[in-house]
């Protein structure tokens, strides 16, 4: 058994997201910038924002946070993403889920410039995944993708299960699988007997926030395990989706929670975020 080690590849791929915006600074005196919408006082969306804001500093972003109040209104925060949309310093947008029940959140999302959307949630963006086109892709299924190649797993032609169907992380998960020529199954809490379908795949990816309910006997042996999951257990620690210490012992790769898709899913935030950059950098010197 061997460990996907996310945190890592995050940190090598950190330094060449810093690299590359050092050479962005010398070649247009362009800086990468991404902002944060954040609603409320949610303390596990805090703690990601403040990750995320940690991130830009290390690799040279300029970062700003937008926050806002609880019971703010629909309308206000409407204008602030237009304000972004059209603010030249900023190249991605952020908006951190989820949001208070009273706020549209699908509008909000819609709102988001294509262009911008670095969490790959707009409908164009999600279109061209689907298509196979290149566009924005949710940073943690793609940062699945990137662990996988990084310990060369060739995901063509294995039987892949997506456990969990959220627009997050299990649908484009699996439009990502699909591309590259795997063959992909998505289960649900509708599914019948899930076990059943984790035992026939050489990969499961697994995200639904349920603690241990990847279990020994739902794993054929040498299957590799992506856990997805992070969810905090009576004691205070972070486990995932899956009974590691057990699931462990049967696998070839599986990774860790924390310290598998948690590190990379912030790196390909900064990735994307870069791209955004490069794109907005390439479009104003094409203009003048």
């Amino acid at each position: 058994m061997q460990i996907l080690d996310g945190k890592a590849l995050a940190k090598k791929i950190e330094q060449e997201v810093t690299d590359e915006v050092n050479r962005l600074k010398e070649v247009c005196g362009c800086t990468p910038g991404l902002a944060v919408v954040l609603v409320g006082q949610d303390p596990a969306s805090a703690a990601y924002v403040a990750m995320k804001k940690k991130a830009c500093d290390r690799v040279g972003f300029y970062s700003i946070t937008h926050d806002m109040p609880e019971k703010i209104s629909q309308e206000a925060i409407e204008k602030t993403i237009m304000m972004l949309n059209n603010d030249t310093n900023v190249d991605g947008i952020l908006i951190q889920l989820p949001l208070p029940a009273h706020i549209d959140t699908t509008k909000l999302l819609e709102l988001v410039t294509p262009e911008k959307d670095v969490d790959g949630f707009h409908p164009f963006n999600v279109g061209r995944l689907t298509t196979g086109l290149d566009g924005f892709v949710p940073c943690t299924p793609l940062g699945v993708m990137e662990l996988l190649a990084e310990y060369n797993i060739d995901v063509k032609g294995k039987n892949c299960c997506v456990v969990g169907a959220s627009n997050i992380v299990g649908k484009p998960m699996a439009s990502l699988l699909l591309n590259a020529d795997a063959t992909v199954e998505i289960c649900h809490i509708f599914t019948d007997d899930l076990k059943k379908h984790t035992l026939n795949a050489d990969i499961i990816l697994v995200g639904v926030g349920v603690i241990n309910l990847i279990k020994e006997d739902m794993v054929k042996d040498g299957a590799i395990i992506i856990d997805i999951g992070i969810n905090r257990a009576d004691n205070g620690k972070l486990v995932g989706d899956v009974d590691f210490e057990n699931v462990s012992k049967k696998c070839s790769y599986i990774t860790p929670v924390p310290g598998g898709v948690g590190p990379m899913t912030i790196s390909m935030l900064l990735s994307n975020t870069l791209k955004a950059a490069k794109l907005n950098a390439k479009k104003i010197k094409e203009s003048k």
